[in-house]
């Protein structure tokens, strides 16, 4: 006897939003590059060495929060500062270019990456974690914690 449960269509449906998704991470990828060196150019001009950007999941909720230091380490303010950056939407797959402030981009780029890197970070038990974005080297750093809840079954027969 056989369990069928699925729903009819259910598998071309799965296959469907995968296809979706492998295009959404193939374009964002296609666009990283050319984002990264207009943040990284609009950061150096503003004379800011490092951004850290900070993220927590948890229960299907996430948030991130950023802090930006110049060459003497001192706390910059990124609303002031426009960039133009590629977005891509997962939906329609559709590109357009955006001007933000740097703030703004950088919480975008942080959310794409965190999507195309790990879906699931804010379900269940989450993650958490940061971003460094070296302007000098010019990489972004991605520090991810994964929350594992586990149990074991420990089973004696007498």
């Amino acid at each position: 006897m056989t369990d069928d449960t699925s729903t009819p269509g259910s598998d071309f449906e799965s296959a469907s939003w995968l296809l979706r998704d492998q295009e959404f991470v193939r374009l964002c990828k296609a666009t990283l590059l050319d984002n990264k060196t207009a943040l990284f150019d609009v950061l150096a001009t503003a004379r800011i060495d490092t951004v850290e950007v900070t993220f927590n999941g948890y229960a299907d909720e996430g948030q991130i929060d950023g802090a930006v230091t110049d060459g003497e380490g001192a706390l910059t303010d990124l609303h002031s500062i426009n960039v133009e950056i590629v977005r891509v939407e997962w939906a329609s797959q559709r590109v357009t270019r955006q001007t933000l402030s740097v703030k703004d981009a950088i919480e975008k780029l942080v959310y794409d990456l965190l999507q195309q890197t790990y879906s699931g970070w804010k379900d269940n038990q989450g993650a958490y974690g940061d971003f460094l974005f070296d302007v000098a080297e010019r990489t972004i750093t991605l520090n991810f914690n994964e929350r594992i809840e586990t149990s074991e079954l420990t089973q004696h027969v007498f």
